[in-house]
């Protein structure tokens, strides 16, 4: 019997398409003490449903998966479920999934690889409401802030401090109406270069769609065709 002074477990959904992946995962918090397993899912849609159903304090999400991916799964649980924190555990760390992510109202974002102590402490962390981001992701959350500010002042206009030189010369070619191929042979860089950019400008500006941007720039005067 639990001592009544015990706190209560934390109850966590799993979600990753493979199978092994959830077992091991599964077989991980079980061992751990205050950490309680209540569901399992294998895409974003199914994680939706569990959520609704087993009403967790935490969700251990995977990005990539079919069906729908751990970004749109995310956003769905932040709107049908806000108090239950989403813990991000993926093997993509590149800037565009961790800021994407983090917009989609993820509180946390490790890589596949960490260990149990670091997976507990995250856990915890986010339902206590703390934002947390494994050591790997962390370093490249602050180079990017850190990139940002240094460009900050060279940005090609003013209207949006936030975005580096680069990032506005595609805002800008965006809101004239070009599509990423075309941005892509503009500015000799490769489609998936750009569209990493876009991600990351769209998240700096707290944006959900190439429209919503496309609106904000042109309001600020971008797109011009300059």
């Amino acid at each position: 019997m639990t001592d009544a002074a015990d706190p209560a477990p934390i109850r966590v959904v799993i979600v990753d398409d493979h199978p092994v992946v959830r077992r091991g995962l599964r077989s991980l918090l079980e061992t751990l003490p205050g950490i309680e397993v209540v569901g399992e899912a294998s895409d974003g849609a199914a994680a939706v449903r569990e959520v609704q159903l087993s009403r967790p304090d935490a969700v251990l999400m995977d990005v990539q998966m079919p069906a729908m991916d751990g970004i749109q799964a995310t956003r769905q649980i932040g709107a049908c479920c806000p108090g239950v924190a989403v813990l991000i555990l993926t093997m993509f760390d590149d800037d565009a999934t961790v800021f994407t992510a983090m917009q989609a109202g993820a509180r946390g974002y490790l890589l596949k690889g960490a260990d149990q102590d670091e997976i507990a402490r995250a856990l915890r962390a986010v339902v206590a409401g703390e934002v947390i981001f494994g050591p790997q992701v962390a370093a490249r959350v602050l180079s990017f802030f850190a990139a940002s500010a240094t460009t900050a002042g060279s940005a090609s206009d003013p209207s949006f401090p936030e975005l580096s030189e680069r990032e506005c010369q595609i805002l800008d070619l965006l809101a004239s109406g070009q599509r990423t191929a075309a941005i892509a042979e503009r500015l000799y860089l490769s489609p998936k270069t750009v569209s990493n950019n876009l991600t990351a400008i769209f998240a700096k500006l707290q944006v959900a769609s190439r429209a919503e941007a496309i609106v904000l720039a042109r309001e600020r005067g971008l797109g011009g065709g300059r």
